[in-house]
């Protein structure tokens, strides 16, 4: 008498569960996608601590725009407008993270 495998319930009900989860798994994929295309397709804006710099970014990542109001250009402190751009800029990709966080985060737990 031979006897059949057990797979831990990997049987007919096995396989309705699998199936089941593989089409939760593509709808939430797809969902993500969605998620993130939204978020790709806003713009975020970064801007130091004075006002004096703002540097606008893609969801995407990508620097698009960056002003420089003339109060911060001077010429005997050229260290402080590198510093007042490097705090917008940081700024801007930190409102992305949060946006991807919101948008993302339900699915991720955390990961992202």
């Amino acid at each position: 008498m031979s006897r059949r495998p057990n797979f831990g319930g990997m049987g007919a009900m096995g396989g309705m569960n699998m199936q089941q989860m593989m089409k939760q798994a593509k709808k939430m994929q797809a969902e993500m996608a969605e998620q993130q295309a939204t978020i790709t397709a806003q713009s975020f804006t970064g801007e130091s601590a004075d006002g004096l710099v703002k540097a606008t970014f893609t969801g995407d990542r990508k620097l698009t725009d960056i002003k420089i109001a003339a109060a911060a250009i001077d010429p005997d402190d050229p260290d402080m407008l590198q510093d007042l751009i490097i705090d917008a800029v940081n700024k801007g990709l930190a409102e992305i993270d949060r946006a991807t966080q919101a948008g993302l985060g339900k699915y991720t737990k955390g990961l992202i």
